[in-house]
């Protein structure tokens, strides 16, 4: 049994003043075990039932937190109560008529993402929904959290207010507010900032070769460009957390904190540097688009199930758009840096075959059991609302200046969204999404919606890049199609994807397979597009497997040459309205970098 701690509480019978209180003690950071105390005064009914939630909002999938629980034990004073489990996240206490209830539980912490919990020698990270339980009933109450580090040292860095007359302790106005800000306590470095006379922090956990002050430079520059976009900073502090680690990469957004999770090393060279700009835009524009402006579906969350949606193309979609861009408009990065990663992007997208089986709609709405669970055929069955939303969103920018001659464009939209939906934190439905975009755009967009967010037309890129003198050009390797990727693991050459409709799909090779030969003779994947340059189209090779550990043969007819990069490039003899659209988009000469 844990040790609980021993807090002194009002439990007076008379106007008993409701009260929520956890405390998290960390008493043996080695054990990766989070000792969580939570003391309940006032609770009105005999049965006391607790949940924990299975998922966390801003990461779309049911990640079952209740886990990690053990150790869980329920007590009225020095009585322990009977309870029970009645389901895989949902305790239910027999409490009676006692008006001050004391509860306890671990949670093993050792999986370092922006999601989950870690515990070590070093640190400790919490996100609410995977610590602490929610009350049915009283989510509104104020909460407040005791933080018990280790060793006094240790330092405590979180989004809530503190309670000065209190130790190490902090006030969430209620449970929502509670899941929505993550707490980094430990030896981390802080630095203290301010942007638009507003307080910011940035704790830094972990060794690596980012350099602070850089970093700051370009934080502030992100925050004064976005800031700019919807005219305000709509928090009294905003909190950094930046956990660096061993090939990691993500973020998690939060209404005044973020945390981020990058490559210990991944800040020397440019373009790694570059894409860890491009996650802080696109964290730190989701104070705006999704923790504000969000859809109708997420206006009150359901922690115990999946919340679905057919808005995340816009919510995390066009927040990819922005964080391309936005560090370029911001100075962090030129046009050519810009032009690279744009580039980059669309050749992702039309080089994944699923944009021809699944609409954004419909991956919006299957986020839940697809996005997150990747396997081996979701290139071919399915697209990301990230990828496909930031194309569309693309178009969209594109359209509205054009046809308002870059006196209006996909800023206005967003600026919209949040006079309409996000200073009040009402949610929109699609169909009011649909609206505003129309308004700003001028025009009837039905035909639009119907063909590239909820039908599987192709993007006709070219459409829309036309009035700005560009074109989107393909490129090929000049190598016969086979339709495999190949990955080399433990010595061993295993094909981990193979493309539907193509010629090793054709005659059999799956994923998992193990590639030996070709018409006889070794093959690795570091050599198997030059041994494809040696053949032509239609030529008919002998490729060698292991397929479940029996040796196969396969006569496979080689397709037609696929493009394998996209690139945007000016038209020929771009005219001049061309040119000016170009310059007013961008504030560039498209002449200029070309």
């Amino acid at each position: 049994m844990i040790e609980l701690i021993a807090v002194s509480l009002k439990t007076q019978v008379q106007e008993i003043e409701p009260a929520i209180h956890y405390w998290v003690a960390m008493p043996q950071p080695e054990n990766h075990l989070f000792e969580v105390t939570l003391h309940l005064v006032g609770y009105p009914l005999p049965i006391l039932d607790l949940k924990m939630p299975v998922w966390t909002p801003g990461s779309y999938l049911v990640r079952e937190y209740a886990k990690n629980l053990q150790n869980f034990a329920a007590f009225a004073g020095s009585k322990p109560l009977n309870w029970r489990k009645i389901s895989k996240n949902h305790w239910q206490i027999e409490k009676g008529d006692v008006s001050e209830v004391v509860l306890g539980y671990r949670v093993f912490a050792n999986e370092l993402s922006v999601r989950t919990n870690h515990l070590d020698a070093t640190h400790g990270y919490f996100n609410g929904a995977a610590l602490f339980l929610r009350i049915p009933g009283w989510e509104e109450q104020p909460i407040h959290i005791t933080i018990v580090p280790p060793n006094p040292e240790w330092q405590i860095t979180t989004g809530l207010s503190s309670i000065t007359e209190e130790t190490n302790t902090f006030l969430a106005a209620d449970f929502d507010t509670l899941v929505d800000t993550p707490f980094e306590i430990g030896n981390h470095q802080l630095f203290n900032f301010e942007v638009l006379g507003k307080p910011h922090e940035l704790a830094i956990w972990g060794q690596g070769n980012c350099k602070p002050q850089k970093i700051l430079e370009d934080f502030k520059r992100i925050i004064e460009y976005e800031a700019e976009i919807f005219g305000d900073l709509p928090y009294q502090k905003y909190v950094f957390l930046l956990h660096l680690f061993n090939q990691a990469y993500g973020g998690l957004e939060h209404k005044n904190s973020c945390s981020l999770l990058y490559h210990r090393f991944g800040f020397r060279l440019k373009d790694k540097y570059e894409r860890f700009i491009q996650l802080v835009a696109h964290e730190f524009f989701h104070l705006w688009n999704v923790k504000r402006i969000r859809p109708k579906d997420f206006e009150v969350f359901n922690y115990d199930q999946e919340n679905y949606t057919q808005s995340l193309w816009f919510c995390e979609g066009t927040t990819s758009y922005y964080d391309l861009i936005i560090p370029f408009r911001a100075g962090i990065y030129d046009i050519k840096s810009y032009f690279h990663h744009l580039d980059q992007e669309i050749t992702k997208y039309q080089l994944t075959p699923g944009r021809n089986v699944q609409h954004l709609s419909e991956s919006s709405f299957d986020a839940w059991i697809k996005l997150y669970r990747p396997d081996a055929n979701s290139a071919n069955s399915q697209i990301s609302y990230y990828l496909k939303g930031e194309m569309v969103s693309l178009l969209l920018d594109l359209l509205i200046r054009s046809r308002h001659h870059n006196q209006l464009s996909l800023d206005d939209v967003m600026l919209k969204m949040w006079e309409q939906f996000g200073k009040a934190e009402i949610g929109y439905t699609p169909e009011q999404l649909q609206e505003v975009i129309e308004s700003v755009a001028g025009m009837d967009l039905s035909d639009f919606f119907k063909s590239y967010i909820h039908g599987l037309d192709d993007l006709p890129f070219n459409d829309y890049l036309e009035p700005f003198g560009l074109q989107l050009v393909e490129e090929s390797e000049q190598e016969p199609y086979l339709g495999v990727k190949i990955k080399t693991e433990y010595g061993r050459e295993i094909i981990k994807f193979v493309e539907m409709g193509s010629p090793a799909n054709i005659v059999g090779i799956d994923a998992g397979d193990e590639l030996l030969a070709i018409d006889g003779i070794k093959v690795g994947t570091s050599q198997l597009s030059d041994r494809l340059h040696d053949y032509q189209p239609y030529d008919t090779i002998q490729i060698t497997v292991f397929h479940q550990d029996e040796l196969r043969n396969y006569s496979v007819s080689l397709g037609k040459e696929h493009p394998t990069k996209y690139q945007l490039r000016p038209v020929k003899n771009p005219n001049t309205t061309q040119q000016e659209n170009f310059s007013g988009w961008l504030g560039v000469q498209l002449s200029s970098f070309w």
